[in-house]
């Protein structure tokens, strides 16, 4: 793994959580090295596929991306096979961690894998807050991030812009067009895919691509 991306995934991982946020990557419990593990794996195999589009969305889920450590990810899909882009699955080194047992897999990574698998599209995904946000005291729950916690995670998805040389932002939602633009860029939105979202996030995307978005 190239130093960039470790030392990347080791700066994530040294923000503090704080009672409504919830840093599954930190040094505080032994399983999140499984998690830190599984974001470098991930960022390593985006870096050799070199994806041009970012798709930024809101902050991960209690049973996504706070269980596995990968962006818009679940439980089953760490069971499985690679899926159709020959990602994920434990043949490609990704583990769970124990405390995965048991966890409902997370639908808006699965309808946002389908989506992307249709179009035969992988952009670089990411959030405007790459940490879990909750409900003070309620850890199994979501929160919409704030403008700090945006804020917070402002460097992160900047310093993968850089990373990975990416040529076009796509917000996945209100939050992160809301942060992106706080930040001074226009770009497009679309639907997030949660909540009865997937065909207006498909169209979204479909919609950019015919009109030329790198795909």
């Amino acid at each position: 793994m190239t130093d960039s991306v470790h030392d990347f995934v080791e700066r994530l991982a040294a923000v503090p959580s704080d009672d409504g946020r919830n840093n599954f990557l930190d040094h505080s419990i032994a399983a999140n090295a499984q998690r830190r593990h599984n974001l470098e794996l991930y960022l390593e195999e985006m870096l050799d596929r070199a994806p041009k589009v970012l798709l930024l969305g809101e902050a991960p889920g209690f049973r996504g991306m706070r269980i596995t450590g990968v962006p818009f990810t679940n439980r089953t899909m760490f069971q499985g096979p690679a899926n159709s882009f020959g990602l994920f699955g434990p043949a490609k080194g990704y583990v769970l961690p124990a405390d995965a047992a048991g966890v409902a897999a997370e639908p808006t990574a699965t309808v946002m894998w389908e989506v992307l698998a249709e179009l035969q599209f992988l952009p670089l995904l990411w959030s405007a807050c790459p940490w879990h946000t909750h409900v003070p005291g309620k850890p199994q729950s979501n929160r919409t991030p704030r403008t700090k916690d945006t804020t917070l995670g402002t460097p992160f998805w900047q310093s993968l812009a850089e990373l990975f040389g990416i040529e076009s932002v796509v917000a996945v939602g209100n939050v992160a067009h809301r942060s992106l633009h706080l930040n001074g860029m226009e770009v497009p939105k679309v639907r997030h895919p949660s909540h009865g979202g997937r065909s207006g996030f498909k169209q979204g995307l479909a919609n950019l691509l015919e009109a030329g978005m790198a795909g």
